[in-house]
């Protein structure tokens, strides 16, 4: 791979990020609610943590270690959210990641996006196993796991502590050889 991807599906189009879309990071990824149901986007979310994030991108990139997109709408290139893959070389296999600002739940679009994620994930980068992590008390993006063509490997009870809690995490994953329907005309690179 020379460049990070610019991947297109039916609605939206997964682009690198650049430092312009730092402030619109900052107002969606921001939001309480998102801080609520993901482990690593903190909360305040604060002047220059958004800059300092995408300006890791490349090197995460062109260091093999994985790839994070944009989620933008087609219809008008806004910014919705971001999906990606952090890549574990050794064993061949990354780890899906996303959100979308919360005006953007329940339309699909973390779906679309991850299914092309994983298609880009097998197909471009030839790994052999995706997996993705979602906390339970977040049904919402399991069912975006499953809608993706993963299945539910299984439950680490009180595996995490987010904000002196303990949750537990809902593991799914699938292999290059299951990339089944799910994944399949919903994208292309």
């Amino acid at each position: 791979m020379n460049h990070p991807p610019t991947i297109e599906t039916e609605r939206l189009v997964l682009r690198p990020f650049q430092i312009s879309d730092a402030p619109r990071v900052k107002e969606l990824a921001g939001a309480y609610e998102i801080y609520k149901t993901t482990l690593n986007i903190p909360h305040p979310y604060e002047d220059g943590m958004a800059e300092r994030w995408i300006s890791t991108h490349a090197a995460k990139f062109y260091g093999g270690d994985g790839v994070d997109l944009a989620i933008t709408l087609k219809a008008d290139g806004l910014l919705i959210g971001a999906v990606g893959l952090g890549a574990s070389p050794r064993h061949n296999r990354a780890e899906l990641g996303y959100w979308n600002g919360v005006p953007y739940w329940s339309n699909g679009y973390c779906t679309e996006a991850a299914i092309a994620m994983i298609r880009y994930g097998f197909r471009a980068m030839n790994y052999h196993k995706i997996t993705c992590t979602h906390m339970e008390c977040n049904p919402a993006s399991g069912r975006v796991m499953q809608k993706a063509g993963m299945h539910k490997e299984g439950t680490l009870v009180d595996h995490v502590i987010k904000d002196g809690e303990y949750h537990t995490m809902i593991v799914y994953g699938t292999l290059k050889d299951e990339e089944g329907a799910s994944t399949q005309d919903h994208s292309s690179t």
